[in-house]
């Protein structure tokens, strides 16, 4: 290995984001705990309008079309907030760059 060119010293920027992912998976699984307990504690009566009894398995599953969709955004968001309130915290340090150039 040589070296192309000396090293030399530039500033970087420190800063902490969360993983947006993580942070939309947890508000998905909270939307669909949500979608059960809503589930759950409803009452599957005969509807007055319809003269229908909807199932457990088809209201799960259309509560899951609300729940899952507002869980991500929510997640989303508060994702948004800690990376607002993390850039308090960014720091510039300096570091060495050096460009490493192998030959076969």
């Amino acid at each position: 290995m040589s070296s192309s060119e000396t090293p030399r010293t530039v500033e970087a920027t420190v800063r902490h984001v969360p993983r947006y992912g993580v942070f939309m998976g947890i508000g998905v699984v909270l939307g669909i705990i949500a979608a059960a307990v809503l589930t759950f504690t409803g009452s599957f009566e005969e509807s007055q309008a319809l003269d229908v009894v909807y199932p457990p398995g088809q209201v799960f599953g259309f509560l899951l079309l609300w729940t899952v969709p507002i869980g991500l955004a929510l997640g989303g968001v508060v994702a948004l907030i800690l990376e607002r309130a993390g850039r308090r915290r960014d720091r510039v340090v300096r570091v060495e760059r050096e460009t490493i150039v192998e030959s076969d």
